[in-house]
């Protein structure tokens, strides 16, 4: 044994003395403290890089196995498509999101077509087992959205803003900014390791006026993805096609749903007035983003309002975010 060892004074003084163990290769060469020191520092070098190559990880929380897909779908397909990792999450299982079925078979349907729209945009999806329509804001609730950030690493999360017309659409956003803090306190939900930097958390839109209107940080083009969206949300065929909770049969001849042809053109003209009237409301936003000619012509975008809560980014933070720009 003492013959694989070698004492390397300098090495030793600059560990604070003591024996340097070299297993001898069978030239018997020592690695010298300077090709050490170099082989240290392009290991620390490619460390650091590799976090900065990481892919940045989204989750976003819907009420209803359709709600995400809606408001965020096509800035989820750009991240995919860039390599970045994304979550869909419902809250809710949907329930009694129709007017012509309900209960179990309905929430095993709509979890289908959220797992297929998920396939479709590249991207994963789960969905709570929650009733549809009796979400509250509760200690075991906000435990299961803690965890779920902090099981996914979340770099960004993205909710409903707590004021909505839906009581399940309100909640999610109550019970993703209570849950903004805890994800980073450690003897919460201790069972899941808590996240060493807070993640940043984001609105999706609404046009609700009280207590405040929706004040957007940023807006994206979806225009090179428009297409895939409208590919996704067409697997969601009992909300885009049948009406969800408030259609009828009247919905059925108006959306041409038995004309997998005509229906989906039908659709995509629906989405374009939808992601056209966001990218019009929101025309300041995208010029600030994108500059006057590009933002000017942007036909179809998403939006999003930076909750108070959480990592606070700087617009160069938020450009590495949402990496779209250049």
């Amino acid at each position: 044994m003492d013959q694989m060892m070698a004492r390397e004074p300098a090495l030793q003084s600059a560990l604070g003395g003591g024996w340097f163990l070299a297993i001898l290769p069978p030239t018997h060469l020592i690695m010298k403290p300077f090709t050490l020191l170099t082989l240290s520092l392009s290991l620390a070098i490619i460390s650091v890089s590799s976090a900065a190559d990481a892919p940045l990880r989204i989750i976003a929380f819907g009420a209803h196995p359709d709600d995400a897909e809606f408001q965020i779908g096509g800035t989820a397909i750009k991240w995919a498509k860039a390599g970045h990792k994304v979550k869909l999450v419902s809250v809710t299982n949907g329930d009694i999101g129709h007017w012509d079925i309900a209960g179990g078979p309905l929430a095993i349907r709509r979890t289908a077509e959220v797992k297929e729209a998920a396939k479709r945009m590249g991207i994963e999806v789960e969905v709570l087992d929650i009733h549809d329509g009796e979400l509250e804001p509760t200690l075991e609730n906000r435990k299961k959205i803690t965890r779920l950030i902090r099981s996914w690493n979340a770099d960004i999360v993205f909710a409903h803003r707590p004021w909505d017309y839906h009581p399940d659409h309100r909640y999610v956003g109550v019970l993703v900014q209570d849950a903004a803090f805890m994800v980073a306190v450690p003897f919460i939900c201790p069972d899941t390791p808590p996240l060493k930097k807070n993640p940043a958390f984001f609105y999706f839109p609404d046009r609700f006026k009280k207590p405040y209107e929706f004040q957007p940080d940023i807006a994206i083009s979806i225009d090179d993805v428009f297409e895939d969206k409208v590919n996704a949300v067409d697997a969601l065929a009992s909300q885009v096609y049948e009406g969800g909770a408030l259609g009828s049969k009247q919905t059925l001849l108006q959306r041409r749903v038995n004309d997998p042809k005509k229906r989906k053109e039908i659709l995509r003209a629906s989405w374009s007035a939808r992601q056209g009237g966001i990218a019009n409301r929101f025309r300041d936003e995208l010029v600030k983003w994108y500059g006057k000619e590009k933002g000017g012509a942007v036909k179809h975008a998403e939006a999003f309002e930076l909750c108070e809560y959480g990592r606070q980014p700087s617009e160069a933070d938020l450009k590495k975010l949402f990496p779209f720009f250049d």
